[in-house]
């Protein structure tokens, strides 16, 4: 009988985790093919290890996350007291972009493309996998530019276009990643299309906002 305790069944749930939930989607992901493909007997083994099908998405997510971490922490390095708004896209990106060299992390951008809403910028609570990291210390970087850029824009346009922007990079990535693991060629190489994401997102950032009386 296949084991339902230990680290063992719980690493090998969350990759079964990672596997289902980018084929089928968070929301259409069945537990009972995660159990299965973990190679796992008890039906129960998600809510025994995990409390829920939440709980096992959030460990996926704290495991990618752990991840990226370190590469984000030596691409900020790299800057050093430089906060412009170009520079930190830049490592956003790279770091990001690492996930595209395995498999593993390819999937997990696809999983996290749909779960950039719940990041917790909009209302300044990060997300519990989140918090206290470096990547949403960046999100308060990427804000301070864009209060000395655009000192007129009021907050809640401001968090809702940084919310916005890390949406557009997740989507992007999540998109190329579909790419790679359908074997399909993408329209433009990856260093071009990782340096055309950074400037469309500065871009979007960077964008004149709207002034009351302007058209709706």
């Amino acid at each position: 009988m296949a084991r339902t305790s230990g680290p063992e069944t719980r690493e090998k749930l969350i990759r079964a985790g990672e596997e289902v939930f980018a084929a089928q989607g968070v929301d259409g992901a069945q537990l009972r093919d995660i159990v299965r493909i973990a190679g796992q007997s008890n039906p129960s083994a998600v809510q025994y290890h995990f409390g829920s099908r939440g709980g096992l998405l959030d460990a996926v997510m704290a495991a990618r996350q752990q991840r990226t971490e370190q590469v984000l922490t030596a691409e900020l390095a790299r800057t050093g007291d430089e906060l412009g708004l170009h520079a930190l896209l830049t490592a956003l990106v790279r770091t990001e972009a690492t996930e595209l060299r395995t498999e593993r992390g390819l999937r997990c951008l696809r999983i996290s493309a749909q779960l950039s809403h719940e990041s917790g910028v909009r209302t300044r609570t990060p997300h519990p996998t989140l918090d206290g990291t470096v990547y949403w210390t960046l999100i308060g970087r990427l804000e301070d530019c864009l209060v000395a850029l655009s000192p007129g824009l009021p907050e809640p346009l401001r968090l809702e276009r940084l919310d916005l922007a890390l949406t557009m990079v997740g989507a992007a990535l999540g998109d190329r990643a579909r790419q790679y693991l359908a074997d399909t060629t993408p329209l433009t190489g990856e260093d071009v299309f990782l340096a055309d994401l950074v400037e469309t997102t500065a871009a979007l950032l960077r964008a004149p906002h709207p002034t009351p009386g302007d058209p709706s």
